[in-house]
């Protein structure tokens, strides 16, 4: 069965599924399913198959690290929110920003210490800007527009201590694993980040629109004085993260963080140093999940105790870490379905046959119509990592079909979700923004979405480009 046209049926399914449901999910599901009954069409055997491929998934050691990561870093950021972290953050910040231009350069120079999930990134900084509305004479929407291009675009370029690189390499290694390829995923998730051109489009057209741009009727950066004039609302409402009873305690945040950025990349550099590597060759060799994975254990266990010694209570402490781990359940969930289906499609000889049927197309196509199909189907599911579950296993196989650089391709399909998570309505950074700065979610999507197809375009553009000389 290893060129068999019923490998696509599955992927056939969870498109359409996902984007007529709007969930993820549901189309997931419903492929894995499908194709564990194509592999044992008996009763009981499809439901059994689909099980099977699910724990199979489960009990692999690089899988089992991702979600103890996945976990333990939601849980992290939970303690630090009850904790008092990021609102005595905010606190401090907003009590000496008094000009749009302050406000600017703290939005962008605030990313080194909150780059590790958009959620994070969103309470955080969000509250501080929303403070400071009437001061710096900014219209929320071009507020929220301003903290996205700074979010998931800036998150999905980074390598250590995100809550994407465990997912996104994890996806790159089930993808290459199917076509039969034994490169390192983390080596070609570094490859692919200087080719995710719309993450990298959309910051520089931010920066741009933010400190250069002079605003017109109409345009993509207006500002509504009305708007400003009518900001009243307090901030410590907008979300419970900096809520006026929780205490100032921005430390709480600060140490954390740097201590779960420096241990990765000391631990990193560590496992490739008793290799026997030089300084650079540490960082390539390294295993860089299990590096991660110990530093965020270790600065849990630190953050526990420091908070303990200022009057926590334990109970607290862990019901919040419980309650914080638990919101990335449902990413938890999705993923192990990706594993599956990938599993099932691999089984069903999905790689051979793209690489059997796909050899009319030329390659030079491939790359720039991966990247606008993704843009299209993380638009309507409104989910980056959902994208990129579904299409890493095609982009891969049409990489090692048409003889096309495969971390370029990798780079469009990351790229594509990026799309998705910034531009849709439906997306969680469209509707977390939105709920913070208190936006009607419809108007602010069709706010960003102009500057969002202009960066669309140009990234078009480059991967055609691009597709020519490689």
């Amino acid at each position: 069965m290893e060129t068999s046209w019923l490998s696509i049926i599955p992927f056939l399914l969870v498109i359409p599924i996902a984007i007529i449901t709007r969930q993820v999910l549901p189309g997931l599901l419903v492929g894995l399913l499908v194709g564990a009954y194509l592999i044992n069409p008996t009763i009981l055997g499809g439901v059994q198959t689909m099980l099977d491929y699910i724990v199979q998934a489960l009990i692999d050691v690089n899988n089992i690290k991702i979600i103890v990561f996945l976990y333990a870093f939601s849980g992290l950021v939970g303690i630090i929110k009850m904790s008092g972290g990021i609102k005595g953050f905010v606190e401090a910040a907003s009590e000496r920003i008094t000009t749009k231009k302050q406000a600017l350069v703290l939005t962008y120079l605030s990313t080194i210490g909150t780059f590790s999930a958009p959620t994070f990134r969103f309470v955080t900084i969000a509250p501080i800007m929303k403070a400071l509305l009437k001061k710096v004479k900014m219209s929320t929407k071009e507020l929220g527009f301003v903290i996205e291009t700074t979010a998931t675009p800036v998150i999905v370029l980074i390598p250590v201590a995100t809550a994407f690189v465990g997912y996104m390499v994890s996806v790159i290694q089930i993808s290459i694993e199917n076509v039969g390829s034994d490169l390192d995923p983390y080596d070609l998730f570094l490859q692919s980040i200087p080719f995710n051109f719309f993450a990298i489009t959309i910051i520089f057209l931010g920066i741009y629109l933010s400190f250069f741009h002079k605003s017109h009727s109409g345009g993509p950066m207006e500002i509504d004085e009305e708007e400003v004039e009518e900001e009243e609302e307090d901030w410590h409402d907008c979300h419970p993260a900096v809520s006026k009873e929780l205490p100032d305690k921005p430390l709480n945040l600060l140490v954390p963080i740097i201590l779960v950025i420096g241990l990765t990349l000391f631990l990193t550099w560590w496992d490739g140093h008793q290799q026997g590597h030089s300084l650079f060759d540490a960082f390539i060799n390294a295993d860089v999940l299990q590096a991660m994975v110990v530093a965020l254990i270790i600065t849990v266990l630190v953050s526990i105790v420091m908070f303990l010694f200022q009057g926590v209570k334990l109970a607290d402490l862990i019901n919040s870490f419980i309650a914080g781990g638990n919101e990335l359940m449902a990413v938890i969930v999705l993923l192990s379905v990706v594993w599956g289906l990938s599993s099932v499609t691999d089984d069903l000889g999905f790689s051979g046959f793209v690489t059997a049927h796909t050899a009319w197309i030329p390659a030079m196509f491939i790359t720039p119509l991966l990247f606008v199909f993704g843009a299209a189907v993380s638009y309507f599911i409104g989910s980056a990592w959902g994208t990129w579950g579904i299409l890493m296993p095609l982009g891969v196989s049409l990489a090692y079909a048409g003889d096309i650089s495969l971390h370029v391709t990798i780079g469009a399909i990351f790229a594509s979700g990026s799309f998705g998570a910034f531009a849709s309505p439906l997306s969680d950074d469209t509707n977390t923004i939105a709920k913070i700065l208190g936006l009607t979610v419809v108007d602010y999507a069709k706010f960003k979405l102009k500057p969002a197809l202009i960066a669309a375009g140009i990234t078009t553009v480059l991967y055609t480009g691009v597709s020519f000389l490689i």
